[in-house]
């Protein structure tokens, strides 16, 4: 029987656990990460923060935080950006698993400009203004409705630039594609698992307009982009 993708799934992930850790989620990180930048996951990203930076000095410090960090790729990716380009970013990843953050640190040895903070995001106080740019990469589709309007609410608030969301369209071509690709880059279970459901947790994009109504937000762009993404850029009016 076909997937149903009409509504938004409210089942678990197994990486949802703030308490996991071990070999399988460092390797489903890493993985994820690798197919992230592999699709041009990474490239979505970085193209809204070159929008909301148009027009300002590269002589101001940019202080980015990515929320829901992950093994921390694309901070690095920025890092990378910044040094090529003259711009000087302060990045900061924020993640509610400490098992994660560790990795991430470790991974991130080598570059001076990256902090990390193990915390809930929901707990985390967003003052206003207190960063240039937000981002969230494949992390929003986790919450429920309730919970993104309320989240992007502080993040409009927190944001003095604008904010970036790069997540899932729900989709059943996506979801069965994606079963092909456990195969190819031979996922494991939990990876498998939970990237079927995070699929059926992602947006379309009535989902993501309706979002930008609830937070009374009008500067804003919707894309779709390969391969099966939603590039949502918010700047702050």
């Amino acid at each position: 029987m076909r997937v149903d993708t009409t509504y938004r799934s409210n089942a678990p992930e197994l990486m949802d656990d703030f308490e996991m850790e071990g070999e399988v989620l460092r390797d489903a990180l890493d993985k994820i990460a690798s197919i992230n930048r592999l699709l041009g996951g990474n490239r979505l990203s970085l193209e809204g923060v070159e929008m909301l930076l148009q027009g300002l000095a590269k002589t101001r410090v940019i202080r980015i935080v990515d929320m829901g960090c992950g093994n921390g790729d694309m901070l690095r990716t920025l890092s990378g950006y910044a040094s090529r380009n003259g711009w000087t970013f302060e990045l900061i990843g924020i993640d509610a698993n400490r098992f994660t953050v560790t990795h991430a640190s470790a991974l991130s040895r080598n570059y001076p400009d990256i902090s990390y903070l193990c915390t809930d995001i929901f707990q985390e106080v967003l003052t206003a203004d207190s960063y240039d740019i937000i981002l969230c990469t494949l992390t929003l589709h986790h919450f429920k409705d309730d919970d993104i309007t309320w989240l992007l609410q502080q993040f409009k608030s927190a944001a003095k630039l604008g904010f970036v969301i790069n997540d899932l369209q729900r989709s059943s071509i996506a979801y069965y594609l994606f079963k092909a690709l456990c195969f190819v880059f031979r996922l494991n279970h939990m990876s498998r698992e939970d990237g079927l459901v995070s699929i059926l947790r992602g947006f379309k994009k009535n989902d993501l307009v309706r979002f930008s109504k609830r937070i009374d937000s009008k500067n804003y762009i919707i894309r779709w982009k390969w391969a099966f993404r939603y590039q949502w850029i918010v700047k702050r009016s």
